[in-house]
């Protein structure tokens, strides 16, 4: 019985790690929605999860969650978190300072506070 605790616990603690390339968090999954809806409404005229991978510099990148277009042709990168570490913080606003894109931060709010979700620019 004991053996069945720790796998159970082992794979607890698995889950909580990174996801595979390509797979969307609970949070991801509720802004792919959300996007989805921006576009039914004609906000939004493509995204795509994981589309674009930028170089910050020799065998640094990174990948921001959706990139955006907006019905205006502007596009946008857009990093969906539920809490900030100090590297990818950093990361975003490097890549802010590089390219010619917007870069924004959503985070999602409780229902107690609303639903939808905050929003920062970079």
């Amino acid at each position: 019985m004991s053996w069945v605790r720790a796998t159970t616990a082992k794979s607890a603690m698995q889950a909580l790690g990174r996801l595979k390339t390509g797979q969307m968090n609970k949070s991801e999954k509720a802004y792919s929605d959300h996007l989805f809806l921006q576009q039914v409404a004609g906000e939004v005229a493509w995204y795509k999860f994981e589309g674009v991978k930028l170089r910050l510099a020799d065998n640094t990148f990174y990948t921001p969650d959706f990139a955006v277009m907006l019905a205006d042709g502007q596009m946008q990168m857009h990093e969906v978190k539920g809490f900030w570490q100090d590297d990818a913080r950093a990361k975003i606003k490097i890549a802010a300072d590089m390219y010619p894109f917007q870069f924004i931060a959503v985070t999602k709010k409780s229902k107690k506070a609303g639903g939808g979700w905050n929003r920062e620019e970079f």
